[in-house]
């Protein structure tokens, strides 16, 4: 579960950087003068944790063990995987050298995310979580009155519900350009076709609707995660088509969630099916980034638009390409077929072979700001 800090007026200021001035301005007079009241006062604003959807297994993040998320007003969940964070060695697939790398401890998706829990996403107007929005990632509870909120005006309360939401801090996918599934199916399948911007997104969302933070996985984790915790020389599977759908089993189609076998610690299709998002900036010489001594947790965040990094094979890839040690970086070739310019921010056209699962990390941020640290700016495809 997620611990808050009362609101910060950095924080706010950054919320409604995209007011109008006007607002802005009476917004930041009433709230100063609100926060004159005492530090005991302020702690009430926080509500229980179970009126928010909080799932009663990650609440005590002690228990670690497998959970299942459910997502608040739907039938979808997500089964998520305990990796007990560890040292291995990293390994180039070039063969240059192994680099000691060590990871803290995290859960990881059973499954690759599918459309089914996608379109949840997808199709959720920001309106209908604008409660939870607030809750979650400030701490305050709009439907409450300066009664029961006594830390906040009436005033400030009824700005705050009718306050625009600006899109950087979350956002909902644009209307995709055409089939994005190229007529494969929907029910049980893994969601394709999106822009690494809309992965990191949905983990926004997932956040808010849930009270956990999650986020895309590091190249790191993903790789940890893929080997089983394994720190040995990394050998590929003698058998792919038992673990991946790839080029040669696929039938020139992905394959249902879950319909090959799992690795030793029950995480399906990470060799194959399709490729996943990775939260990192995609470096040819990753590992020389990593330099020679051993380094906790690496992470690369986007600066850059192209290339962002993607781990394990695909249904559209060879079989020796079903390998932990697999990666490649997006390309503007992935939206060819898109006449917009700028191109979608939220789908990519010829992408039918990457999706992504997500990660909950055992230690959960203490504030908004720590989460800040995981996700990334808009940026405009001109390309």
């Amino acid at each position: 579960m997620i611990r808050r800090p009362p609101p910060m007026i950095t924080g706010w200021y950054h919320f409604f950087y995209f007011k109008k001035m006007i607002c802005l301005g009476v917004f930041l007079f009433v709230f100063l003068l609100s926060c004159t009241t005492t530090s005991t006062q302020i702690s009430e604003v926080t509500e229980p944790a179970d009126e928010v959807g909080v799932s009663e297994s990650v609440t005590n993040v002690g228990e670690f063990t497998p959970l299942t998320e459910h997502i608040p007003g739907s039938s979808e969940s997500i089964d998520m995987v305990p990796v007990p964070g560890g040292s291995f060695m990293m390994e180039p697939i070039n063969g240059n050298g192994p680099h000691q790398v060590e990871v803290d401890s995290f859960w990881i998706g059973k499954y690759e995310v599918t459309w089914n829990q996608y379109n949840l996403f997808a199709n959720e107007s920001i309106e209908d979580i604008r409660r939870e929005l607030y809750q979650v990632f400030y701490g305050i509870d709009i439907d409450a009155d300066a009664v029961s909120s006594p830390t906040l005006t009436d005033e400030v309360l009824d700005l705050l519900r009718e306050a625009e939401i600006p899109a950087d801090v979350i956002s909902t996918p644009s209307p995709a350009y055409g089939d994005l599934t190229l007529g494969m199916g929907t029910a049980g399948y893994p969601a394709i076709n999106m822009t690494h911007y809309a992965a990191v997104m949905f983990t926004k969302w997932l956040t808010v609707k849930t009270g956990n933070f999650y986020r895309l996985p590091t190249e790191a984790e993903w790789e940890f995660a893929c080997r089983a915790g394994s720190n040995d020389e990394y050998q590929p599977p003698s058998d792919p088509d038992k673990y991946a759908w790839h080029r040669g089993n696929s039938n020139r189609r992905y394959g249902k969630a879950g319909s090959r076998e799992p690795n030793a610690l029950g995480i399906y299709d990470m060799l194959g099916n399709v490729t996943e998002w990775t939260i990192d900036q995609y470096h040819e010489d990753y590992f020389d980034r990593l330099g020679d001594e051993p380094i906790v947790n690496p992470m690369f965040l986007p600066t850059d638009l192209y290339p962002r990094a993607t781990r394990g094979g695909s249904w559209v890839d060879d079989a020796g390409d079903a390998s932990c040690l697999n990666r490649r970086g997006s390309s503007p070739s992935w939206k060819m077929n898109d006449p917009q310019l700028p191109k979608s921010l939220w789908w990519h056209t010829n992408a039918p072979f990457v999706g992504f699962r997500v990660v909950l990390p055992k230690d959960q941020p203490d504030s908004v700001e720590e989460m800040e640290k995981y996700w990334i700016e808009a940026i405009q495809d001109y390309y």
